[in-house]
């Protein structure tokens, strides 16, 4: 057992929460966002505003009835298996062959995952990635036996996998898409403050409404939940960080708070109490969705990406027939339950903790 143990770190092969719960699953968004997020991104800013190279098509894979054209955004969005593998590949420190090796088993996880394709990938590299880095280097013909052993377990892997995995994940998003059209109110709490948590924790909610397809109703309430953390921690803690920390939270990340919230977890209240709020808002009175990428409903204000998502929702409607067009409505909720009420309500209930004694002087001051 020792020297099995004393292997496993020689080889960097730590199996521990932090690893795979944190450090992989936050690579797991970084490859979203940088493959399916801007890719849709892109599509909609030349569809938008007429950019013709962002609307030509630049390559066709495939020929006859079958041919598939790509534009730039379409090729970004296409390379979503491969992104995740070698992003969770880099976070769990893989050698040059392993990493790269990652591509092939991140496209063949995600496309025999379909629906849940993301989630299916974030396992299959995982275990693609370990196997990689123990035969790693082992061998002098190591330039061809890690490379093998790689693709050859990791889609191996996927075969077995991949399908149910990805069905798995597809019917909980179903489940709770379906839950949250039946029971807006509850389900928009529900939604929000778990969501909402996520984002705050060293874990990604990006990831996890990727992973499980949140869009509709139950994604307006992800975005909702997001929203409130990060604005809500914003502003309420302005008066400490003043315009670096209002930036940093309300573009950033919400997680910057987490040192905070393990000295004093009370104020999480305030966001949390806000995200509760907003959610069923958003679901009930609105009416928001997100109809765009499903991992956008994890992002909330991060570079307004939670924004964008719900507004290339709406254009995908548009563009189908489903929407006849953005109301009023449709810009006052997205503003109120995104900006506006994040930050009153957050203020308010901070306001109170304060005066009870409860959120002190310098709680929530970031070291930045």
């Amino acid at each position: 057992m020792g020297k099995i143990k004393a292997f496993l770190a020689r080889k960097d092969v730590v199996l521990t929460m932090q690893r795979y719960g944190i450090d992989a699953l936050g690579a797991m968004a970084q490859g979203l966002f940088c493959t399916l997020l801007v890719g849709t991104i892109l599509n909609t800013i030349g569809q938008q505003l007429g950019i013709g190279f962002l609307n030509a098509v630049i390559v066709t894979i495939g020929t006859g009835e079958g041919a598939v054209g790509y534009t730039i955004g379409g090729l970004a969005s296409a390379m979503v298996g491969p992104g995740i593998a070698v992003a969770i590949g880099f976070a769990l420190h893989c050698p040059s062959l392993v990493l790269f090796s990652l591509i092939p088993v991140g496209f063949a996880a995600n496309a025999m995952g379909g629906a849940g394709g993301p989630l299916a990938v974030y396992f299959v590299a995982i275990a693609a990635a370990e196997c990689g880095k123990l035969v790693s280097k082992e061998t002098r013909v190591d330039i061809l036996v890690t490379p093998i052993v790689t693709v050859l377990v990791g889609i191996g892997f996927a075969d077995v996998v991949a399908a149910p995995i990805g069905a798995a994940a597809s019917a909980v998003g179903e489940f709770v898409k379906w839950a949250t059209v039946l029971q807006p109110f509850w389900m928009g709490i529900l939604v929000s403050v778990v969501i909402g948590v996520a984002l705050t924790l060293p874990i990604s909610s990006a990831a996890i409404c990727a992973a499980l397809g949140l869009t509709g109703l139950a994604g307006g309430a992800a975005v909702a939940g997001c929203c409130a953390q990060m604005v809500g921690f914003a502003v309420m803690s302005f008066r400490e960080n003043r315009w670096g920390g209002l930036v940093a939270q309300g573009v950033g990340t919400s997680m910057l708070q987490m040192p905070n919230i393990v000295k004093n977890p009370k104020i999480w209240i305030p966001p949390t109490l806000a995200s509760a709020i907003t959610g069923p808002l958003a679901t009930c009175l609105f009416h928001l969705e997100m109809n765009g990428a499903a991992v956008s409903a994890g992002m909330g204000t991060c570079g307004f990406v939670g924004q964008i998502g719900v507004y290339t929702g709406w254009v995908s409607d548009m563009a189908a027939g489903v929407k006849s067009g953005i109301t009023p409505m449709d810009w006052a909720g997205l503003v109120l339950i995104c900006f506006v009420l994040p930050a009153l309500l957050s203020w308010v209930f901070c306001q109170v903790l304060r005066r009870w004694g409860w959120i002190g002087e310098n709680d929530l001051k970031l070291e930045l």
